[in-house]
């Protein structure tokens, strides 16, 4: 019997996107696979950590991300959980939930920032050195 996959979804979008939904459905038909979603705090980088807002942040990110679980294992035809981290860098957010469990793949959508030197706008390349294979999801604007 084939081993399901460990399958990350990384998405500051904290909302289950028709791309999205279509790249879970590809990545369920190519074989067995179990599925996380990730989502990196939402609050602005220069909010200090302890900043009462950023916690609002989170949980506002953590309602909406409760609203979305169901349609993606609708998709996965099972179930899926979720967690916003407290890191807002998706790449330390990344970096911080492979050290808490192991995974095989990522899938990753993340939105666009205007007029910001965004970090995860270079992502994919950054996550290069994880060695794990990265499907990135492009949204139509």
């Amino acid at each position: 019997m084939e081993r399901a996959a460990r399958v990350l979804v990384v998405t500051d979008r904290t909302a289950a996107t028709p791309a999205l939904l279509r790249a879970i459905r590809e990545r369920v038909a190519r074989g067995p696979a179990v599925f996380r979603v990730l989502v990196p705090n939402p609050a602005p980088v220069e909010w200090h950590p302890l900043h009462p807002k950023r916690h609002d942040k989170v949980e506002e990110a953590e309602r909406v991300l409760l609203r979305a679980l169901p349609r993606i294992q609708d998709a996965v035809d099972g179930a899926v959980r979720g967690r916003v981290s407290v890191r807002h860098d998706a790449m330390d957010a990344i970096e911080e939930m492979l050290h808490d469990e192991p995974f095989d793949e990522i899938i990753l959508s993340m939105a666009p920032r205007r007029g910001e030197g965004w970090p995860h706008l270079d992502l994919p390349h950054r996550l290069a050195h994880l060695g794990l294979p990265v499907t990135t999801v492009e949204e139509a604007e």
